[in-house]
């Protein structure tokens, strides 16, 4: 008797059962041309401050550098069934910003949970096709 896998087995993809945090770290955001900023803690904050509850991921460019730092917060499978879409979040260049964004993300994040009032600030809207380049 065989024990090869379905072929559908093999190839499902697999989904996250949360939240994930895209941080730009390219030709912008994350460097020194974004003076004042400790962009090392500010990763290591949401990686530390996340884990369990959201997947960080760190990318090259999202080319939106005239928004660096650039934070972009994409929601669960439940988020996205409630109605919930990426929200992109720009000029994320101080510590309180971070923490409302860990406290967003661990009350669930878009489409499950409100973000703080503060974020409002810091959100904008990429072109489209920067925009399908992370959220796809």
């Amino acid at each position: 008797m065989s024990r090869r896998r379905t072929p559908a087995a093999r190839t499902a993809p697999a989904v996250a059962p949360r939240c994930t945090v895209t941080v730009c770290r390219g030709c912008c955001c994350g460097t020194a041309k974004v003076p004042g900023v400790d962009h090392a803690a500010q990763l290591a904050t949401l990686r530390t401050d996340l884990a369990g509850t959201a997947q960080v991921r760190v990318v090259d460019c999202l080319d939106a550098c005239e928004q660096a730092d650039v934070i972009v917060v994409q929601p669960s499978p439940a988020g996205r069934a409630a109605g919930g879409r990426p929200v992109w979040l720009g000029l994320v260049n101080d510590p309180g910003a971070t923490a409302d964004i860990v406290s967003w993300v661990r009350a669930g994040g878009p489409g499950l949970s409100d973000p703080p009032e503060i974020l409002d600030l810091y959100g904008f809207s990429p072109s489209r096709r920067i925009r399908r380049g992370v959220e796809d």
